[in-house]
């Protein structure tokens, strides 16, 4: 997680004395977040802000675990949020907390407890030197890679310190490794499965007896963490496993899920998704719809799921071709469905097919999107008269939409017809600004989804299509 920390506040205590002065007490960092968790459901607050569709499911049990001070593991499937929530937690951490400075895991200056902290009191009594850190400085995340060692994780002999003169019995040769230099704060593994099994023992102590070995140092560093780890189950019980001495040793597994709700779909996409020109309200619904029925087609491998990266990475191919065709013909940049059907390609990658679906991998992407686009279209003009737009079609008029045609062609072709302003209200809400470019889209919503009732005809050719009259009625 890249984040710059804020200047430190002026008026902090700068030593040992003015912090034991200031009325400061330590406390471990699971009171800390114990403190702030209630603080926040006391006011009616968010404990877990930016975090969508787990509101009634998975952040109770969040919220449970830390009042309890466990150390927690998420299992869920790729790209359900897991690493997001577990990031959120730092927003639980006090903004601002004193250390020894030059410490490198943190020692809390009224309570070191590593053999420089302790040196430094001992030197410098209540004129030891005091920093502080922002919260945003208290987290350490690893993925759990093939590669990770013991040294990255724990620690190691630091050679150069050797060197230096110090005797490797010394404590103060130790090179921390991520775990350790997390001290007093939030400690992520991600994919925790993919750990080696003797890396995985080599943790155990830090999660129960909550202190580390490094080489058969006769050392005790006694850590103040909150461990947090994710796991997909299917690598918990297939490609890789967490050990059982070390599920054992997590106090809370908490399952999370894909939103249950298309509204929850839609606003995860629209949070997440940069989008570099505007994707009309029904197309960010059609991709949360389109993205639903992936998940659950047959042609799919459910067991690898299907990310919330496949709907963002959507809105945001659909943003770069409404911004294409504004680069390109000056029209204003609004996503519209006909820009969905070229998207539909790159998306490809992101989605594990069944052995026996092999070659139709873009055929069943195209159909699944068009099934969305007849659910958004029924949703939300399934109900309204579009009569006056048939008879335009019906007195031999046709209208072509393409990556390249523009909002004010696309109006023109359509001609001016009375229901419009009903039809783009009913598309994008009451409130939506009927621009051309959402007028446009919210036409060939209504054009596409004609075609798909099979109330008028289409033809497409060379990555243009026509709307002309026809259909079954």
């Amino acid at each position: 997680m890249t984040s710059l920390a804020p200047p430190v506040p002026d008026g902090l205590p700068r030593t040992r004395g003015e912090l034991a002065a200031s009325g400061y007490e330590p406390r471990s960092v699971k009171e800390e977040m114990r403190s702030n968790v209630i603080a926040r459901l006391a006011a009616g607050e968010a404990t877990l802000p930016g975090i969508v569709g787990f509101d009634e499911t998975v952040v109770p049990q969040v919220e449970r675990a830390l009042l309890a001070g466990h150390d927690i593991v998420l299992l869920g499937e790729r790209g359900q949020g897991k690493t997001r929530l577990i990031r959120t937690l730092v927003g639980l951490l006090d903004e601002w907390m004193p250390i020894i400075e030059g410490s490198e895991v943190n020692d809390d200056p009224l309570a070191p407890v590593s053999a420089f902290g302790r040196r430094l009191v001992e030197e410098h009594g209540d004129a030891t030197p005091v920093t502080w850190k922002h919260r945003s400085e208290r987290y350490g995340e690893k993925l759990a890679t093939p590669d990770t060692s013991v040294g990255d994780l724990v620690g190691d002999v630091d050679p150069v310190k050797v060197a230096e003169g110090r005797t490797l019995g010394d404590p103060e040769t130790i090179h921390f490794g991520l775990v350790p230099r997390t001290n007093r704060g939030i400690f992520a593994i991600n994919e925790l499965p993919d750990l080696a099994e003797r890396i995985q023992v080599a943790l155990l102590n830090v999660l129960e007896e909550r202190d580390i070995q490094v080489r058969g140092y006769t050392l005790r560093l006694p850590l103040d963490l909150l461990v947090m780890a994710s796991a997909n189950p299917e690598d918990y019980t297939n490609r890789g496993r967490i050990i059982t001495p070390m599920k054992d040793r997590f106090g809370a597994e908490i399952t999370t899920h894909y939103p249950y709700d298309v509204q929850h779909e839609v606003d995860l996409i629209a949070q997440e998704a940069d989008l570099v020109a505007v994707v009309p309200l029904h197309m960010l619904e059609i991709i949360a719809r389109f993205t639903r029925l992936v998940r659950e087609s047959g042609a799919v491998d459910q067991r690898s799921g299907v990310s919330a990266r496949f709907a963002i990475a959507a809105a945001e191919a659909l943003a770069g071709a409404a911004l294409r065709r504004a680069a390109i013909t000056g029209d204003e940049p609004v996503a519209r469905i006909g820009d969905l059907t070229g998207a539909v390609p790159s998306l490809r990658g992101k989605v594990e097919f069944e052995v026996s679906e092999e070659g139709r991998e873009e055929e069943v992407l195209q159909h699944l999107a068009r099934k969305a686009t007849a659910e958004v279209f029924r949703r939300h003009l399934g109900g309204v008269d579009l009569s006056p737009l048939i008879t335009i079609l019906d007195d031999g008029s046709v209208i072509e939409i393409g990556d390249l045609v523009t909002s004010s062609d696309l109006l023109a072709a359509a001609g001016a017809w009375e229901g419009l302003g009903r039809l783009v209200a009913a598309v994008e809400g009451p409130d939506a600004e009927p621009t051309a470019g959402i007028a446009a889209a919210s036409v060939e919503l209504a054009l596409e989804g004609l075609w798909l009732t099979r109330r008028i005809d289409k033809d497409e050719s060379e990555g243009r299509a026509r709307y002309g009259a026809g259909g079954q009625g």
